[in-house]
């Protein structure tokens, strides 16, 4: 595993030699090399030149707490109780999930990098180190399940809104928890609850967020559909700090209102960004695959498909969502 002392001085850019290095590590040239290619392993892209030593092209953007809770401002002592950043973790959900019971509200765990980070239906959410978001924010509700329906909607739809506060415009949402750019991937949620089903519940939102991503990586090249970052979107460089407390920030206000009005409250917005709003799409669940026109979705946050005239409800689970070419004869 790479040092975070060796991440935070190679974060500059420029070179320094493997003899430096050592010495500010306390390790033999050796290690320092070992540190090298475990870090080109993670998906940094590292320059080695005789003479000079190691560099890293594009530098590093770590994340930092204290900046981060700079950022927040009053929503940190207001709604944030715990904060926790790990380099390296197996993923942000499970580090709330172990947690839980010391921290069951107003927690958000990150990390620079997942080794197991998950996404819906089973896929894990691959990325290089310290180049894209990988956070997950513990929140607690009352009356049960009823009480979270339409979560994922609105997590979506707040980072859409956060994204926007920075100036990144065209990003689409797709039921029910990817955000999309020219039907590219660029952000997954996963949520994940415990606790009591007609009472109080535990609530894990997890999201993911392509931000600087190397193509040439390992880590790209195992995804298996096709995927955008923001950096290719809006051609400049991103402050992933300030990316992050703009989007935390932004969640923080919806799940505000979210815990008084529910995903009612949001409907409307969540439809001005829907990807599939009146196309013809596609339903495949394990067992069936199902077509008709989208018609967005309802208070409960199920899908809406029109069908030979009718409109059905279908509710998430094991559903996913493919756009297709509408046929010549209405459904």
């Amino acid at each position: 595993m790479v040092d975070l002392a060796l991440l935070k001085i190679l974060a500059d850019g420029k070179f320094h030699s493997g003899t430096s290095l050592g010495v500010a590590l306390g390790l033999s040239r050796s290690a320092v090399w070992k540190q090298m290619q475990a870090l080109q392993e993670y998906g940094v892209e590292v320059y080695s030149v005789r003479g000079r030593g190691y560099r890293l092209p594009e530098g590093l953007d770590l994340l930092s707490v204290d900046k981060i809770k700079a950022l927040l401002g009053d929503q940190v002592e207001k709604n944030l109780k715990h904060i926790e950043l790990k380099t390296f973790t197996d993923s942000t959900n499970l580090m709330a999930l172990r947690n839980i019971q010391e921290h069951n509200h107003g927690a958000l765990y990150l990390a620079e990098y997942q080794s197991a980070g998950r996404g819906r239906r089973g896929r894990t959410w691959l990325g290089p180190v310290a180049t894209n978001l990988y956070f997950s924010l513990m929140w607690s509700f009352s009356g049960g399940v009823a009480a979270i329906e339409g979560l994922s909607l609105m997590v979506g739809l707040a980072i859409v809104q956060g994204l926007s506060k920075v100036g990144i415009q065209g990003v689409t949402l797709k039921w029910p928890n990817d955000l999309l750019y020219k039907e590219q991937k660029l952000a997954g949620i996963l949520i994940e609850m415990q606790g009591d089903a007609s009472g109080d519940v535990s609530v894990v939102i997890g999201v993911g967020l392509n931000v600087k991503m190397n193509a040439a990586s390992v880590q790209a090249r195992e995804i298996d559909q096709p995927w955008v970052d923001l950096q290719s979107i809006i051609d400049r460089s991103i402050d992933r700090n300030k990316l992050l407390a703009s989007i935390v920030g932004q969640l923080l206000t919806n799940l505000d209102e979210f815990s008084k009005r529910g995903f009612a409250a949001f409907i409307d917005a969540w439809h001005k960004y829907h990807a599939f709003q009146n196309s013809y799409v596609k339903l495949q669940t394990n067992n069936s695959e199902i077509e008709g026109i989208c018609r967005g979705v309802n208070q409960q946050g199920a899908l809406l498909l029109e069908r030979y005239g009718k409109i059905e409800a279908f509710h998430g689970g094991e559903i996913s969502v493919r756009k297709l070419v509408a046929p010549d004869d209405s459904v």
